[in-house]
């Protein structure tokens, strides 16, 4: 007796994909190790607790200051309010730009950019402002650290005590990483960019 079976279907051999972006400075980097991204990644992080910070304070969340300061409760939200939310998404911006670092826009400028568009950018064009800010990042932010209970800062009569000052610290606290994981994301760029021009 013989048993006639229907194939099962199978499934088509190849699944289209997206097409792959025609722009270079899209594409996927080869030789970033996973230290690196992790770095950039961080380091583009550690702005956004104190960035989260001052913009609730732009809408009117007591942040701790007592009366008398500019960062009162009762000073927002108001026009004010504009300069803290554009300090914050500036700040970020310029911390997004650590990701360069580790993608293809940081070697190839994108397509869109007038009179750039798709040209390699020079190794130095970016390690020698990413290694100045990380140097800097780091000095400011560890001497603020030092400086964090002195009078004129957290030691004030108006600043902040018990949680509200806790949690401007663990806000500002994540700052002192920037420097060293920029330093660390930049000499990978550095070293990848020499091997794999």
């Amino acid at each position: 007796m013989t048993v006639h079976t229907t194939p099962a279907p199978t499934a088509p051999s190849s699944v289209s994909a997206a097409p792959a972006s025609t722009d270079p400075a899209l594409a996927t980097v080869p030789g970033v190790s996973r230290a690196a991204r992790w770095a950039a990644k961080g380091a583009a992080l550690t702005l956004l607790p104190t960035g989260l910070w001052r913009t609730a304070i732009a809408f009117g969340i007591p942040s701790g200051f007592k009366e008398g300061d500019v960062l009162h409760v009762s000073n927002y939200p108001s026009r004010y309010s504009f300069y803290l939310i554009a300090l914050s998404v500036v700040a970020e911006l310029i911390g997004l730009l650590a990701l360069g670092l580790v993608q293809r826009w940081g070697e190839v400028m994108p397509h869109w950019v007038p009179w750039l568009g798709s040209r390699r950018i020079p190794p130095l064009a970016a390690v020698i402002p990413a290694a100045t800010g990380a140097a800097l990042v780091t000095l400011i932010t560890v001497y603020c650290a030092f400086g964090w209970s002195d009078p004129e800062n957290m030691g004030g009569e108006f600043a902040p005590t018990g949680i509200a000052r806790w949690v401007m610290t663990a806000s500002y606290a994540p700052l002192l990483l920037w420097g060293p994981l920029l330093a660390f994301a930049t000499a990978a760029y550095w070293r990848r960019r020499r091997i794999h021009g």
